[in-house]
């Protein structure tokens, strides 16, 4: 898991997801997530394959995979490390990490995700899929506030991926998040809110 989530479930039921056999890992694809119904719109192509990979780049081409599949969001997944280690999917995805350095090989249009890229083309067609429930996000974007308090209330997991992070002033229900912000006794570390939102908080 990313570090801009919340869980509301009980975690036991995501570590459970079915995987298929010769399936290393699970994700919730975009397109068809229930997160994706509400905010896809707001989304552009980061929802399929066009939208990370560069179809310009002959390498890319000769992988034969479809421009428009959907692509999936990995900042939550099950993975199943005895058939991961089998496969070498490490190996398969420094490969491709570093062949884009050398050659250019996502898209231009990533808004700096660079995680997402190898995973597809290492995973194309060849994942089991996770309970949309299990990833609601956007949440650290704009779109995040189309989402009513009832949906986000069900969710299982909040993802708050995008620009706006949750410990900051923009992203959508921080409120969520902060029931469970643990002040750092440090004190290096603290929210940045407006101050009429920190009174509350205290």
């Amino acid at each position: 898991m990313d570090d801009d989530v919340i869980v509301q479930g009980d975690i036991l039921a995501l570590y459970n997801t079915p995987l298929k056999p010769g399936h290393a890992a699970a994700f919730s694809e975009d397109c068809d997530s229930t997160s994706a119904k509400v905010v896809i719109r707001g989304a552009g192509n980061q929802y399929n394959y066009i939208g990370y990979l560069d179809y310009k780049k002959e390498r890319i081409r000769k992988l034969s995979m479809k421009a428009s599949t959907c692509s999936f969001n990995p900042g939550v997944f099950v993975a199943n490390l005895t058939e991961w280690k089998r496969q070498n999917i490490t190996n398969q995805l420094e490969k491709w990490m570093k062949l884009n350095v050398e050659e250019g090989l996502y898209s231009r249009t990533l808004a700096g995700s660079i995680t997402t890229p190898p995973l597809l083309i290492v995973f194309y067609q060849q994942h089991s899929t996770i309970d949309p429930m299990w990833n609601v996000r956007h949440l650290g974007s704009s779109a995040g506030k189309r989402y009513s308090p009832q949906f986000v209330k069900a969710a299982k997991l909040l993802h708050w991926n995008g620009h706006f992070k949750p410990w900051g002033r923009t992203a959508s229900y921080t409120d969520v998040w902060e029931k469970w912000y643990i002040p750092d006794p440090t004190g290096k570390f603290n929210l940045i809110r407006r101050h009429s939102e920190i009174s509350n908080i205290k």
